[in-house]
């Protein structure tokens, strides 16, 4: 069993009590991820579905790598590893907005 931190994003701290980082003691991503869903009620629904597997827009790494291409929730986590939770981010304007675009220019209301 390894010690290891998990990242918190902002969207999640009021479920940490506003901690940013979570230690924690495990030796996969998913045995992590339940400790600190343990400690911490309601963060662990936001992240990982019914499946247990990280829900479609959140994004778990260990180091620089991505779950999804390593070992998924099985993933073994070594002594001082970092767990990093990173929900996905969206936007932009869309066609709809009245935004186009036209080659590499894009056009926009008000211009």
């Amino acid at each position: 069993m390894s010690h290891v931190v998990i990242r918190i994003p902002t969207p999640l701290r009021s479920y940490t009590a506003g901690a940013d980082e979570v230690a924690v003691d495990a030796a996969t991503v998913a045995e992590a991820l339940s400790r600190l869903g343990a400690r911490h009620a309601g963060i662990l629904e936001r992240v990982i579905d019914d499946a247990g597997e990280p829900r479609q827009f959140v994004n778990i790494f260990v180091g620089g790598a991505n779950v999804r291409t390593l070992g998924g929730m099985a993933t073994p986590l070594a002594e001082g590893a970092v767990l990093a939770i990173i929900p996905a981010v969206a936007g932009g304007a869309h066609e709809s907005e009245g935004c186009t675009t036209q080659g590499t220019q894009g056009t926009y209301p008000g211009d």
